[in-house]
């Protein structure tokens, strides 16, 4: 995953799910982005990806709160759950790094299991 190439991608997503009311680009270098995309004002998914220092963090925020997350830092992994998501989640599959639209799919299934639209 390059910061290059996330604007587009997210736009792809953003077009394959109609949920998305806006994309905002908060932040953009040759090395860095930084990107919302909007399901409502309180409810967001932030992506943040830094070339340079290999950091990636991809979360689900509702009310200024984290809910859900997958980060990168430095190549390696880890995942914030939404039932402890102030904790690393550092097993096997928290370790794995996951592409825009699986991260998406996985969000999905965060949002319907806390009944939230």
């Amino acid at each position: 995953m390059k910061a290059s190439d996330l604007p587009a991608t997210l736009g792809t997503e953003v077009k394959r799910r109609k949920y998305f009311v806006r994309m905002d680009v908060l932040e953009q270098t040759l090395r860095l982005v930084k990107i919302r995309l909007y399901i409502s004002h309180d409810l967001f998914f932030q992506i943040y990806r830094n070339d340079r220092y290999q950091t990636t963090n991809l979360a689900l925020i509702y009310n200024g709160q984290r809910l859900y997350a997958r980060d990168e830092l430095d190549g390696h992994w880890h995942r914030h759950t939404h039932r402890t998501p102030e904790e690393h989640d550092t097993s096997k599959e928290g370790k794995r790094s996951v592409e825009i639209s699986e991260f998406l799919d996985e969000v999905e299934k965060v949002l319907a299991k806390l009944d939230l639209p």
